[in-house]
């Protein structure tokens, strides 16, 4: 499946284009394999995948703080080989880590940052950039007494200080509590209803779930999967129907196995997972069979599965 990348569902223009990108370290490990990748104006893009996948590697090219081993990379028609100040200009970058200079104020290291792109000074730009994320009250603060929260703000500020098109968020909510990261989502819907583009690493899926337009799956360096995320869970979900049983049985009956139940560690329900696409549920037949093996049930209930669920069976089918 590597290497497949479905088109969008509705045609808009890409802003980032990777053609045949591959990267080899020196010792010879290759980290990336030909990945083919178009990421459109104005999406949000997630680009999943485990520890070790390539997730950062990729993002640093695009960047250009790592080089190419071979491909290109277009962004917004610059190379970012061939015409590096152009691209990068375009491009806001929220690292993994937060590096800043401790000691300064938030107002002073987000001005800074926007200088390091030679932009004019812009008071009220970096004004609305603090105020957008609640930083505001914090101008004056240096970064060293800020939570880790707040200091992860700070880095999305600095990297919207220069007003770019694009911005890349890896993995932007590592180490944020849950009421700061529903925060900071609201701040990546401000940012994309503004017209900025974009691109999400995370380990939580939940939150590719809540916030992308497409959803990009890289395993050991290959792109496995490019898809609409409603589509990717409408093609791969599975629904799954949950058996309560009146009685505790020790094993699921030997004349059940054609349907793979699965019992629950305390005996009293089975587990029984079908593709929503098939001709047949196989339900119908299964309840006619508990019957037959003398089980009886007390109640059904049924569940979609997960973008996790939908994850983890890509990345193990590899």
């Amino acid at each position: 499946m590597s290497g497949f990348q479905a088109q969008p569902s509705f045609p808009m223009p890409s802003i980032i284009s990777v053609t045949n990108l591959s990267k080899t370290y020196g010792s010879g490990f290759k980290a990336l394999k030909d990945i083919n990748l178009d990421i459109n104006k104005g999406e949000i893009f997630a680009l999943l995948g485990p520890n070790g996948a390539g997730k950062t590697t990729l993002i640093s090219i695009i960047c250009g703080i790592a080089n190419l081993s071979q491909g290109q990379v277009m962004v917004a028609g610059h190379d970012i080989n061939g015409d590096y100040r152009a691209a990068r200009s375009l491009i806001g970058l929220v690292p993994q880590e937060l590096h800043t200079d401790a000691f300064e104020t938030v107002w002073a290291t987000v001005s800074f940052s926007r200088g390091l792109f030679g932009k004019p000074k812009n008071p009220a730009h970096i004004e609305k950039v603090l105020k957008d994320l609640s930083l505001w009250d914090k101008k004056d603060s240096k970064i060293v007494t800020l939570s880790g929260g707040m200091k992860r703000r700070v880095m999305i500020a600095k990297a919207l200080s220069h007003e770019p098109q694009i911005l890349f968020l890896d993995e932007p909510t590592a180490g944020v509590d849950v009421e700061l990261r529903k925060g900071m989502w609201e701040v990546v819907r401000t940012l994309r209803a503004a017209g900025v583009t974009i691109i999400l690493t995370t380990h939580y899926i939940e939150e590719a779930e809540e916030m992308a337009d497409r959803i990009g799956v890289i395993n050991k360096g290959e792109i496995v999967l490019v898809e609409d995320k409603a589509t990717l869970m409408q093609k791969l979900g599975k629904k799954r129907l949950t058996v309560h049983l009146q009685g505790k049985i020790d094993a699921v009956p030997a004349s059940l196995a054609p349907y793979h139940l699965e019992l629950s560690d305390d005996g009293r329900s089975l587990i029984y997972d079908y593709d929503t696409k098939g001709e047949r549920t196989g339900i119908t037949s299964l309840l006619g069979d508990l019957r037959n093996a003398g089980i009886r049930f007390s109640d059904l209930d049924t569940s979609q599965s997960s973008l996790e669920d939908i994850f983890v069976s890509l990345v193990h089918a590899q």
